[in-house]
């Protein structure tokens, strides 16, 4: 029975874990070892501020090396080699033209563990996302969002990358 969930992660979103996962066990645990050892110097471990900080930073940094882990083991990297350039997938950047807002916007569709709508990466997952995925340029959708229906005309489909 395969319970786990896998996730699709870009190639760039899978490789920004593991660089994570790598800077976390490789440098951050040795520096936070460290800590602990300066900080058992100062002697009473029970009033001991410095000690509990570095005890603190320890245990999130160790469940974070477990999530990390976990997502590591749950991604599925697609190939975007074998996916066309001009539809709209995972690691498509599109532009598209907001009917309602009379705007143009440019989204990057990725994993949904990777989505920063700050970047302008959103899910494949999300409303957007998933009314984009499988379209392609001159294509008007309709985005089914939880403040209402509106569409999107996309103009342009291009891969983020050529790795």
């Amino acid at each position: 029975m395969d319970s786990e969930k896998k996730t699709l992660y870009t190639q760039e979103g899978f490789q920004s874990l593991v660089e994570e996962l790598q800077y976390l066990k490789e440098k951050r645990i040795p520096e936070i070892k460290q800590q602990l050892a300066e900080a058992r110097a100062f002697g009473d471990l029970s009033e001991n501020s410095e000690y509990d900080e570095a005890k603190n930073e320890q245990a999130k940094t160790v469940t974070r090396i477990a999530e990390l882990e976990e997502l590591i083991n749950q991604a599925v990297v697609i190939d975007e080699s074998e996916i066309r350039a001009d539809v709209v997938n995972l690691g498509s950047v599109v532009r598209v033209y907001d009917c309602d807002m009379e705007e143009e916007v440019e989204y990057s569709i990725v994993g949904s563990n990777e989505a920063d709508a700050l970047e302008g990466k959103i899910s494949d997952q999300s409303p957007i996302g998933g009314a984009l995925i499988g379209s392609s340029v001159g294509e008007e959708v309709t985005v089914n969002a939880p403040n209402g229906d509106y569409k999107l005309r996309i103009l342009e489909v291009h891969r983020a990358k050529n790795n």
